[in-house]
């Protein structure tokens, strides 16, 4: 009798450790399979991209004024420590605004996390990549790197007729009162209608464009076109390039004493009524229809 309870005892204990053995071995799948989901998820995510306008408030946006940013799902905290410290399975590339994309996106372009948190960093203490040239400058950016990262770098210009004074004030060599002045001088001119009419700006010089005409557009469907041929002399006379009474007048006249398949530009500077600099200036805006 004792020696069968003392066999029936010891069948109890070899189930129970091959309970325990299978209940471990399956803990350690299921905690296995958690990882190689959150892996997954990190290196090849179910991501969505939502277009974000960077227009001004009281703008319609426009398609060069929406810009596709990538979001990520949150994480739990363990979960940001599994994708952090699992191996990656491999380097992607794909398009990205160094001044905006998240580390976890740094991470998959091929830098570390260390570098990933760098260059936010950078950022975060007010920094900014104008141009990709910028980018390279980045010490924790590797020439190899680079080479095979400039071409999805992606910088959106500078909309001289969606920017507000803080995005005029982010260019090189524009302080606050040059980033006003371009507001103030948008309003007069109804919208640039090409980059080159900063240069009307007061000691806006070539110098001060060529530091920044590359990093600037202008959007000509933002563009209020001029009523050129409608609008009294009063209100000519406001325009930069018609700029007082006696020419504004002269506009009017012109118009009540010719036909309107003559109202042109070029005509205004043969009559005299408008220099040939003026003439060549506001032949370039953006004019409203006779």
């Amino acid at each position: 009798m004792a020696k069968k309870e003392k066999n029936r005892g010891y069948l109890t204990g070899i189930v129970a450790v091959v309970f325990l053995v299978i209940g471990y071995q399956t803990a350690l799948f299921i905690h296995q399979s958690a990882v190689m989901k959150i892996t997954a998820c990190r290196d090849e995510p179910d991501t969505i991209y939502v277009l974000r306008d960077l227009s001004e408030a009281e703008h319609p946006a426009t398609e060069e004024s929406l810009v596709s940013i990538r979001r990520n799902a949150g994480h739990s905290l363990r979960a940001q420590n599994v994708r952090n410290n699992a191996p990656r399975r491999r380097i992607e590339t794909f398009r990205f605004n160094p001044n905006t994309v998240s580390e976890e996106d740094l991470c998959r372009l091929g830098f570390s996390p260390k570098q990933a948190r760098s260059i936010a960093a950078y950022r975060e203490r007010g920094g900014k990549f104008r141009r990709p040239s910028d980018f390279a400058r980045s010490y924790v950016v590797a020439d190899s790197v680079y080479k095979r990262l400039e071409p999805y770098i992606d910088i959106p210009l500078v909309d001289l007729n969606l920017a507000d004074s803080a995005d005029f004030d982010a260019l090189p060599g524009i302080g606050g009162w040059y980033a006003s002045r371009m507001v103030e001088y948008r309003e007069e001119l109804r919208g640039y209608s090409y980059k080159e009419q900063l240069m009307d700006i007061w000691k806006f010089d070539r110098e001060k464009f060529d530091a920044l005409s590359d990093l600037i557009t202008v959007s000509l469907e933002n563009v209020r076109p001029y009523p050129l041929w409608s609008l009294p002399a009063d209100s000519l006379r406001l325009h930069p390039y018609i700029g007082n009474y006696e020419t504004a007048r002269a506009i009017v006249l012109f118009r009540e004493n010719n036909p309107d398949d003559l109202w042109t530009v070029d005509a205004l500077r043969r009559a005299g009524i408008l220099t040939d600099d003026s003439a060549s200036r506001l032949s370039g805006c953006v004019i409203d229809l006779k």
